[in-house]
């Protein structure tokens, strides 16, 4: 009798250890994947109107697009001391189609600085136009990542960002512009394609999101101001930054504002 219960008891456990071991098997299969979370707080929300017709990149802003577009300011000192009008000024209008970002600056400066040729050296300490932008609206760290990018447009159209492997590289493919200057004003015409996180730096296949009415974008412009000295000496971008340190475009997409793209 002795054995008979405990030849009970012994197919009890081995049942309760099977049934155990299933479920926590089926626990694992049916685990979900954890989706990407935003973790920016949003804000200077811009409506943005998609083109009327084609838009040429050739720095004459002549397209009705852009006649109807909204000016806005790029006045926020994110790095030197304050600044006069007749040092600089800076304003931008924005547009959209199904392909890119298009993007109008006006800047007001009376020295245009290009002191190092080469383009991956201190790219940051010349004047230059710099777009950030984030695809997804996402915000989050970027610094070595593609999370998001900054754009340093040079004076010569050479296009550069930080590279997954934490040195400069060129992003020429990214982003068409011309520059033309008059006096002290120039004007910046650029299109922007836009890529996901996906983006890889040692890939021939990455491709641009496509656009789309409703989509937002993470978006910020700022200007690297260089009159004649080693390092630039303003830094002048569209929004405001809280806290002491207010370069952080280039590391943190959380300060970036964001675009809402409309018909």
């Amino acid at each position: 009798m002795k054995r008979f219960i405990a030849s009970i008891l012994i197919c009890l456990c081995f049942f309760n250890c099977k049934n155990d071991k299933n479920d926590k098997n089926e626990t694992v299969e049916e685990k979900p994947e954890i989706a990407k979370t935003s973790t920016k707080i949003e804000k200077q929300l811009r409506k943005i109107n998609k083109v009327a017709n084609t838009i040429s990149v050739d720095g004459v802003a002549n397209e009705i697009s852009w006649e109807k577009a909204k000016w806005y300011p790029m006045d926020q000192v994110w790095l030197g001391d304050s600044i006069s009008n007749e040092d600089f000024s800076g304003r931008f209008k924005l547009s959209w189609d199904n392909d890119a970002l298009y993007v109008l600056a006006e800047i007001k400066d009376d020295t245009l600085i290009d002191n190092t040729k080469d383009s991956l050296v201190k790219w940051w300490d010349d004047d230059c136009l710099e777009i950030f932008v984030d695809e997804d609206n996402s915000g989050g760290e970027h610094q070595y990542n593609h999370n998001a990018f900054a754009y340093h447009i040079a004076l010569d159209g050479n296009v550069v960002d930080m590279s997954t492997e934490k040195v400069g590289k060129m992003y020429n493919t990214h982003v068409e512009s011309k520059l033309i200057t008059e006096g002290n004003t120039s004007i910046w015409e650029v299109k922007l394609y836009l890529y996901d996180d996906t983006y890889d730096d040692n890939s021939d296949r990455n491709t641009p999101i496509k656009l789309s009415p409703n989509k937002k974008v993470g978006f910020a412009i700022a200007y690297c101001d260089n009159d004649y000295s080693i390092e630039r000496e303003n830094f002048i971008g569209s929004i405001p930054v809280e806290g002491e340190d207010k370069n952080r475009g280039w590391i943190d997409a959380n300060i970036f504002g964001t675009l809402l793209l409309s018909e």
